[in-house]
């Protein structure tokens, strides 16, 4: 399986993108596209469990790591996603250190965490692979927590000082909207908001990323620092071409 823990831990720049759709095709073809990880997401995407297993099998065999977004920060939701044999994964609405450090032992296996042992799941090659996966798995699966609220950033720095948090992600919309300024991604109160959670991830050796919307968005996150950045998602792509060529077409004369 993909890890990529020890590239985030480095500092190297890895881009990603989301994938929302419940599609094992647009999951495969973002995998081949040539992106670091992507992400699957399991909060506001419209894929069920079932459809989950074909998108991270599709991803898995691209060079691509699969991360999961789930919906809660919920230890039953982990173990489900984890024996997948994802990469990571993204756990939204993070606001404390103690929710962060909840989020870490729901990723690891006893004595570190609170994750069941089991061995014949995809992650371990169905067996093949238990006893390497196991020791592995503790210290290479990526912990990422979402800062999406005001409370999140004050408590950056607590969060960011939790071992086992990995990278420290901004989710911009749900951010803005709490900040009162939704979609404002140039305001000021937003950026400053960026530079505390930045600050807080590098004083503390974690990586720091967001969701990019536009190339715009995306140059000032980069001169701020951020690593783990992802840039648009499967649902947007679609969308914005579909109207594209609607545009075209009602152009015509």
């Amino acid at each position: 399986m993909t890890f990529i823990h020890d590239r985030v831990a480095k500092g190297e720049r890895l881009f990603g993108t989301w994938c929302n759709l419940g599609s094992t095709i647009t999951a495969e073809i973002a995998g081949l596209a040539g992106f670091d990880w992507i992400l699957i997401d399991r909060e506001h995407g419209v894929g069920d469990y079932g459809e989950l297993v074909r998108q991270v099998q599709a991803v898995a065999a691209t060079d691509a790591a699969p991360i999961v977004r789930i919906a809660w920060n919920d230890p039953v939701t982990f173990k489900r996603v984890l024996d997948l044999g994802v990469a990571g994964v993204m756990v939204p609405y993070v606001q404390s250190a103690e929710e962060a450090a909840l989020a870490v032992r729901a990723m690891r296996y006893p004595p570190e965490g609170i994750r069941g042992v089991a061995s014949l799941n995809r992650a371990t090659g169905f067996g093949v692979d238990f006893a390497e996966y196991f020791r592995r798995a503790n210290r290479e699966l990526l912990t990422i927590v979402q800062i999406e609220t005001q409370a999140g950033v004050d408590q950056a720095a607590a969060i960011a000082a939790v071992d086992g948090v990995d990278v420290l992600f901004v989710g911009p919309l749900d951010l803005s909207t709490s900040l009162g300024i939704q979609g404002q991604y140039t305001d000021p109160r937003f950026l400053e908001a960026i530079d505390t959670v930045t600050r807080a991830a590098a004083e503390h050796g974690k990586a720091s990323g967001i969701l990019t919307l536009d190339e715009a968005m995306l140059a000032p996150m980069l001169e701020r620092g951020m690593t783990f950045v992802a840039h648009g998602s499967d649902g947007g792509l679609v969308a914005k071409g579909m109207r594209a060529s609607v545009a075209m077409l009602r152009s015509l004369p």
